[in-house]
């Protein structure tokens, strides 16, 4: 019984504890961070990233992030991470431009449900092609 009771107390709490600092997260980004500089930093990110890094980096996560990690983290991202994030401009922006990157293919069959609510939630697109042009 007392396993029960403090499994939904802990929950709560880490629910609030991500609130509290997402929400304090895109106070700063709004606040502090310009629009040129993060426009800069997507284009940078876009024009100047090789294909070549994208393509290692999904490599290793496959390697060495397991299913149940990447699922995890999903399912956290999907529950924790409140409203206001999504109601940012700027910070929306940077999770969509970083976002688009990832594969499907990486995502657990497990997570797909909650993979689409992110990207619906963040408005993040399909991935850009890898394949050199």
């Amino acid at each position: 019984m007392a396993v029960q009771k403090k499994k939904p107390r802990l929950d709560s709490i880490i629910r609030s504890l991500a609130k509290r600092g997402f929400s304090l997260s895109v106070k700063v980004v709004d606040k502090c961070a310009p629009d040129r500089l993060l426009l800069f930093a997507l284009n940078f990110l876009d024009k100047h990233v090789p294909n070549r890094l994208i393509s290692f980096a999904i490599k290793v996560v496959k390697k060495l992030a397991p299913r149940r990690l990447r699922s995890t983290a999903i399912d956290a991202a999907d529950e924790y991470v409140p409203d206001e994030v999504a109601n940012s401009r700027k910070v929306c922006a940077v999770i969509a431009a970083v976002g688009k990157y990832i594969p499907d293919e990486i995502i657990p069959p497990e997570s797909t449900e909650r993979w689409e609510n992110l990207r619906t939630k963040f408005h993040i697109p399909k991935l850009m092609s890898s394949r050199r042009k």
